[in-house]
């Protein structure tokens, strides 16, 4: 295949993957817009997941190595392992101060967590199984794939490599979609904005590495860390 034809194709696979990750962005723009009755509603809020998920399989039934584009190689799960273990520990345990120590310093309420979710769900249930299964999805939605989409559309919007510089816009735009996603505002309330510096975080690090199993595992281990300690805390 000669240069042109190929950056054609090219081409088409950046922007096919940019157009589909505007879904669930939409989508999560869109539920805001929605009547507070709309909002309440459980299938309402996780519209904007079944949307990313929707577009990722569409995306991946049209990409070849779709793994290696969200940074799912077998070669890499070793060091996803480790960096995301350091990783995992350090934010868990820095998060767990600021949801115990920081907020109720200026008047939130933490204890709502045992109404939540996840707090009403057995403990054996919860570690480490759901939380593992929910860091891998929502890694592979919103790095991987969403993350990932932006920032190809944004280095070929550039025209440059997209591993060899950060994508400031797409880092943004991914982090801010996490942190309002609809599910995450109302389980969590004032704590989602948590979401917005681990996403910010996260982020870099996909960027930089290229590696998810890194972001999968330092999820999985934070929020472990998190539920552990915070779940004894408040009873």
């Amino acid at each position: 295949m000669t240069p042109e034809p190929r950056r054609l194709v090219q081409s088409e696979i950046v922007n096919t993957g940019a157009a589909l990750a505007l879904l669930p962005i939409g989508a999560t723009v869109g539920y805001y817009n929605l009547s507070p009755s709309l909002q309440a509603q459980l299938l309402t809020q996780f519209t904007p997941q079944f949307l990313a998920y929707l577009a990722m399989a569409i995306w991946a039934s049209r990409t070849s190595d779709s793994l290696i584009h969200l940074g799912l190689e077998r070669g890499k799960v070793v060091s996803g392992l480790k960096w995301g273990l350091l990783i995992g520990l350090t934010l868990g345990c820095l998060n767990t101060v600021v949801i115990l120590l920081i907020y109720p310093l200026f008047g939130y309420d933490v204890t709502f967590l045992k109404q939540t979710p996840h707090g009403r769900l057995p403990i054996w249930l919860m570690l480490p199984w759901f939380i593992c299964c929910i860091a891998l999805f929502v890694e592979v939605n919103f790095r991987g794939f969403l993350l990932g989409r932006l920032a190809e559309y944004e280095s070929y919007w550039w025209a440059h490599d997209s591993k060899q510089r950060l994508a400031p816009f797409a880092l943004v735009v991914s982090a801010i979609t996490f942190t309002f996603d609809p599910f995450m505002v109302n389980t969590f309330r004032h704590l989602h904005w948590i979401a917005l510096w681990d996403g910010l975080l996260w982020g870099t690090i996909w960027l930089r590495t290229r590696n998810l199993w890194i972001t999968i595992v330092a999820h999985a281990i934070e929020v472990i860390v998190m539920y552990s300690i915070v779940r004894t805390a408040i009873g």
